[in-house]
Parts: structure tokens; C-alpha cells; sequence
């Protein structure tokens, strides 16, 4: 009879970290010192996803809330459930000006500035990005419609909506499709989570953009998707707003979703943008908290782009034709990837002013 006391299997220490997190203040203590650890040892690989963060994520569980502060005086709460809360936490909370992905979040805000119309926002989850432009766009009489059908997070962004004394932001628990009133169940955890469509059973209801529009006499300006998968159906069910309001459109790829082998041109999704003569790019992000105040937006040539490693996704940006990029604010890229990545090829993987 085999009587090893390891914990092979580290069953035993997931299960003494979870215990140890129920106290505030034992977690409080852990992840200070896991942020110490991480400024304090030499890692050749991604620390916080092979060393801290795991410890991190055993230390917690769903249902605890913690809340950030940004350096202009936005709150958001947010449950913890992901990278995003994970990362958060471990973020310096003193001059943040963002909450998750710095170059997207401040491409959506330089956007926002010139923009005229509504926006409308797929997966707005806590609202991370959506209550930024709200913030953006509240004196130009403009509203952010959020589509989020996982209740939680719709919860958590009415909650963040009237933390911040929005009045400018519109929520529904649907999900943008081709079609509407289709029932659609969320598949996997969280932010993760896909939409499937199912016959009967507890779901929620898709709607289209062009119906959603045409139904609050909209002009659009601009269109932000974040929808594991879903961005296709959600741009085939905005056709006419495409044509009619030419919106700036940024949105996720991602190669579980969508086969790049023969370029991104050639995808489905950059043929609907490139037919109705848009601009695309991909943009050049981080997929965390990171401060990069003083690096300019990098555009990623959709021609001449590097797009080798594991199965990865990143975020787009598509202009209409006539749209005026600055110079100032923008940078247009080759041979690079839009994967800001701070422990692999500087050359491939780092912003051209290097990480601050």
C-alpha cells in the first residue's frame, strides 16, 4: 500500500490557498507578496502566467468583488473571473489611465473625440472599456448601447454605470447575431464563454445591429465587438449601418475562430470591411494592465504582418474610406506582431519605443 504524504498532484495546496484566501487579510498579504516576487526574481518565460498567477487565481473565488480607480476619478467594481481581475489586481492603482488592453482602450478614446454618433459595444462585459468612452462621449449627447447577456457582468456594469453617474449608457442582456430574436446559450466560463444557438431551455435573445438601430432612429459611429467568435455574425447583421453610417469598427480575431493560413486578407471577416472599401489593421496591444502613456498607437499592415506562434488573438480596427489618421496619434507598422508580448522578441513583440 502506497503511503507517499507528497502532494503530487497539488490537490492538497489549491485546496489550502483557497482556504487561506477566505481571509481578506491572509490574501491581502499573498498577493503583495506575490507583486514583490515578481519585481525581485529573473524569469525567462511569462512570470504572472506560470509562477503568480496561478496563486493568485487558487487565492479567490468567483464571487469576490474588488474595485479599481483610474487617475481621472473612474471607479469600477469587477468580480474575479478572469485575467482581467487578476491582473488588475496586481496593477499599481496610483496614475492608471486605463483598465485592460492600454492601445486599444486608447485608440477607442481617440476615436471617441471625433466621433459623431451613437457607439455601439458587443461584449461589454463590466464595462472595462464601454464606461471610458461613455465618460468620453457624455457632452456630444451620445450614448453607448452595451450588449452583454452574461447577467453577472450586465450586473456588474449597471453597478459601475451608476458608480460613475452615467447617464449615457444604455444595457441589454442580448447578443449580437445575423438574426434576431434567436435563443442563444453562453458556452464556457466567463469572458471565455461563446454563444450557441439552442432550441429551447434558458438563454437569451440575439438582436441585430441594423433592427437596433432602425429601431432608436441611431446614427452609429462607431462599433467595438469583443464576442469570442461572434463578431462575423454581428457584422453580417449590420450591413446597413456599414453602408448607411460608415462607423469606425474595432473588433477581436482570434485564430480558434477564424482561419488565418492564407493571410489576413483573405479571412471572411477583413473581405466584409475590404469590399465596402474600410481600412483594416490590426492593432498592437498588450493583453493586460500596462501603462504606455507615452507610446503612440501601433497599426499592423494586414499584408505584412507577423502572425506565427500558438493559436492567439488580438484586436482590429477598420476605417471607413476618407477616414484621416494622425500622425501624431498613429503609427502604421510591418513585419511585426500585434501581440505585445514584454518576455519574447523584442524585434517581433515589443512596441517601437520598448516597454517602459
Amino acid at each position: 500500500m502506497q503511503n507517499d504524504p507528497r502532494d503530487l498532484d497539488g490537490k492538497k495546496l489549491i485546496h489550502a490557498l483557497t482556504l487561506m484566501g477566505r481571509d481578506l487579510g491572509a490574501r491581502q498579504r499573498i498577493m503583495a507578496l506575490l507583486a514583490e516576487f515578481e519585481t525581485e526574481i529573473k524569469y525567462d518565460g511569462a512570470i504572472r502566467e506560470d509562477i503568480t498567477g496561478p496563486i493568485a487565481d487558487a487565492l479567490h473565488e468567483d464571487s469576490d468583488e474588488y474595485s479599481f480607480s483610474l487617475e481621472d476619478g473612474t471607479t469600477v467594481n469587477y468580480l474575479y473571473r478572469t485575467k482581467i481581475a487578476r491582473d488588475l489586481l496586481f496593477a499599481p492603482q496610483s496614475g492608471a489611465t486605463h483598465l485592460w488592453e492600454p492601445q486599444t482602450t486608447k485608440l477607442l478614446l481617440l476615436l471617441s473625440k471625433s466621433m459623431a454618433g451613437d457607439v455601439i459595444v458587443g461584449g461589454a462585459y463590466f464595462g472595462d472599456q464601454a464606461i471610458l468612452v461613455a465618460k468620453s462621449i457624455s457632452g456630444k449627447g451620445y450614448k453607448v448601447h452595451c450588449f452583454e447577456p452574461n447577467s453577472a457582468q450586465a450586473g456588474m456594469l449597471q453597478k459601475n454605470v451608476a458608480l460613475n453617474a452615467l447617464s449615457n449608457v444604455e444595457i441589454l442582456e442580448k447578443g449580437l447575431w445575423h438574426t434576431g430574436s434567436e435563443l442563444m446559450r453562453l458556452e464556457g466560463f466567463d469572458s471565455f464563454a461563446n454563444a450557441v444557438v439552442v432550441s429551447d431551455g434558458d438563454g437569451f435573445e440575439t438582436e441585430t445591429i441594423d433592427d437596433y438601430a432602425d429601431g432608436g432612429d441611431l446614427k452609429v459611429g462607431m462599433i467595438q465587438l469583443d464576442i469570442e467568435g461572434s463578431e462575423l455574425a454581428a457584422l453580417q447583421g449590420a450591413s446597413k449601418i456599414l453602408q448607411r453610417d460608415n462607423p469606425v469598427v474595432v473588433f477581436e480575431l482570434h485564430r480558434s475562430y477564424v482561419d488565418w493560413s492564407n493571410g489576413l486578407r483573405n479571412t471572411e471577416i477583413c473581405n466584409l470591411f475590404l469590399d465596402l472599401d474600410y481600412s483594416v489593421y490590426a492593432i498592437r496591444d498588450i493583453n493586460s494592465h500596462y501603462e504606455m502613456k507615452s507610446h503612440k498607437v501601433e497599426l499592423v499592415d494586414i499584408d505584412r504582418i507577423y502572425l506565427e506562434g500558438p493559436p492567439h488573438g488580438f484586436n482590429m480596427v477598420a476605417f471607413p474610406r476618407g477616414f484621416s489618421i494622425d500622425d501624431s496619434d498613429f503609427r502604421i507598422m510591418e513585419n511585426v506582431s500585434p501581440k505585445l508580448l514584454p518576455h519574447k522578441d523584442a524585434a517581433i513583440h515589443h512596441p517601437t519605443e520598448g516597454f517602459d
